[in-house]
Parts: structure tokens; sequence; C-alpha cells
């Protein structure tokens, strides 16, 4: 990678034009002045392309008819130009330092770091900042770090990661992009992909603020579909564990999925119970859904919880090898 790479930053969208203009104009106010920015038009319906005609040369505009996310994202790439490329949703903002640091820490940690994930701030309470590696419960001792089991700590919980990464370009066509098939959860998908390439560069500030309360979410639509939620959750941990046992590779990492996808069945079956009419079956769902609250609250405090595990980038090698008597830092 080139000391001053580009940086595509993509945004796909569909019909937030009101939002995606601050979401712009905040990306323009970046540090880091090499990148361009793409907006790929997913078949809005609004003024959205009137508004982006505004910004001229500053922008690049793609539009295309309604396919969704994930084609939109993956479009987008294959448009760009840059050795990097960063993802943003219409709804999200970045701290100005975001793509500076980022493209700064892939420098300094070498190539055999597929990413470089942020933190980011998920909502404020009682004016204390809850962040994404809070509810994922990413421990990172250092503000700069390299994650080393990033697969294992997956496959037992997600952490945000589309509009917190910066994805070197050769590891994003590697993994093969977004997944095209899957209505929700494609960037876990691509997330457990990218880990098994290896480890990860990490930045413990918050450089991104998510869109919590933005209005059409598309998480929200997703927990309010549980059913079809689950089902994508199951393909695309069975496809990463059957990728592992082909490979031979990741034991633990398999260990977890294999449990995982045990407990997707069970939600699966609880979500099917609870959208038939009958009053047994949704007493049975909601039962089920409360005994895996309490199981998932359980299994977070037992010592089978996989803690993540760290170096500092100063005891990282380019070549994707730990420095000598250096103890991975266990948190």
């Amino acid at each position: 990678m080139s000391t001053d790479p580009l940086v595509s930053v993509i945004i796909p969208t569909y019909n937030r034009a009101s939002l995606l203009c601050q979401t712009i104009d905040n990306v323009l106010q970046q540090t880091y002045r090499n990148f361009e920015l793409i907006i790929v038009d997913d078949g809005s319906t609004d003024d959205t392309l009137a508004r982006l005609r505004t910004y001229g040369n500053r922008i690049r505009i793609i539009a295309q008819d309604n396919a969704g996310p994930a084609v939109a994202r993956n479009r987008g790439a294959r448009e760009a130009r840059g050795e990097i490329i960063a993802f943003q949703d219409s709804d999200d903002l970045w701290k100005p330092s975001k793509l500076e640091r980022q493209a700064a820490l892939l420098g300094k940690v070498g190539p055999a770091t597929p990413c470089c994930l942020c933190n980011v701030v998920m909502r404020v309470v009682n004016g204390k900042e809850l962040t994404s590696f809070d509810i994922s419960l990413i421990r990172l001792q250092d503000e700069e770090s390299v994650w080393l089991n990033a697969p294992e700590v997956l496959a037992t919980r997600f952490v945000l990661f589309n509009q917190a990464a910066a994805i070197r370009r050769e590891a994003f066509e590697k993994v093969g992009g977004f997944r095209e098939d899957m209505k929700y959860d494609e960037d876990y998908d691509l997330a457990l992909r990218l880990a098994l390439e290896g480890p990860w560069a990490m930045i413990r500030e918050p450089l991104v603020m998510y869109g919590v309360d933005s209005p059409e979410s598309f998480s929200g639509e997703a927990l309010r579909n549980p059913i079809v939620l689950k089902e994508c959750e199951l393909a695309i941990f069975g496809d990463v564990l059957a990728s592992l046992k082909q490979r031979g590779a990741e034991l633990n990492t398999q260990r977890q999925l294999r449990h995982r996808i045990k407990t997707f069945r069970i939600g699966l079956h609880a979500a099917q119970q609870c959208a038939t009419g009958s009053f047994v079956a949704r007493w049975e769902g909601k039962c089920l859904k409360r005994l895996d609250r309490y199981y998932h609250a359980a299994f977070r405090r037992s010592p089978w919880f996989p803690k993540t595990i760290t170096t500092p980038p100063a005891r990282w090698m380019p070549d994707g090898e730990v420095r000598e008597k250096f103890e991975p830092v266990l948190k």
C-alpha cells in the first residue's frame, strides 16, 4: 500500500434525501484529503438525484434500479479506484479524523491485516456514551491495537462493522464482497469472512456516530422480521462453518459457530411459534425467547465466553507475526 493511499468512500442510499446531504457534508470535512466519495442511489423515488447534482464534481454518482444495500455497496466497490474502501450509511456521521486515523494505522500494521475497525457511539444515556465495543464486550487496553482472535469472538457476538471499517480493497475482493442473496446481516457475514483473512487493526476511540433514531432504519426492519433474520443468520454461520471445516482451521471458532447455530435454530423455532395463531404456540415461543435471553446473559459471564486478545502495533510484524518474547493482552 502506498504511503498516501486513495480511500474510496461508498454511501448507498434509498429515499433519504434529507439525511443524505448531512452525511455527505460530514464526509467532505475529513482531515484526510486523498479520498473519493461515491454515492450509489439505489432507485430512489424522492429528490435524491436532484440534491446530489448540486455537489458537482466533489462526488461521483451511480444510479441503479432498486436492488438492496448489498448490491449497491458491491456496485460502488466495483466502480471504486481506491486501495482502501470505507462504507458509510446515509444516516450516520464520522468524526473528521476517521479516515486519517484508519489509513495511518493500516499503513503501520502492514498487509497481513485486512481491515481497520474503530469504535462507534451508539447512543448517550444520562450523559454517558454507550459504544459498539461496550455492547459487544470488545475490551481494548491500548488506543490502537491488533486484534488477534477476531474469528472466535465474532462467532459469539456481532460488532457494528460497515460504517466503522476501512477495508483493504484486495481483501474485500478476495472474500467476494457482500453476499447479495442475504436480506439481512450481510455486514455480519462480511465481517466473519474478513476475520478469517487475518487479524484486524483496531482503534478504541469512537470515530463514528450511529444514527440509531433515523426513520425507516434497515436494522429496525430486520428486528421486525425475526423469522427471515434467523434464517439469514443460520445460512451465514452454516456457510462459514463449512468453509472452516474444509480448511481444517480455527477449531475454537468452529466450536463457537456450532454452538451459535444451535441457538439460532432455537430462535427460529421461537419466532415461528410466536407468528402462529395458536395461543399455546405463542406461549411456547415467548418462553423460548425468554430462556434464550437468560442463557446468553449467563454465557457472557461464563469462562467459555471468548475474551478479546490484542497486541500493540509496535509488537506486530508487517508480515503477520507477533514479535518474540511478548504475551498478547487478554481482556
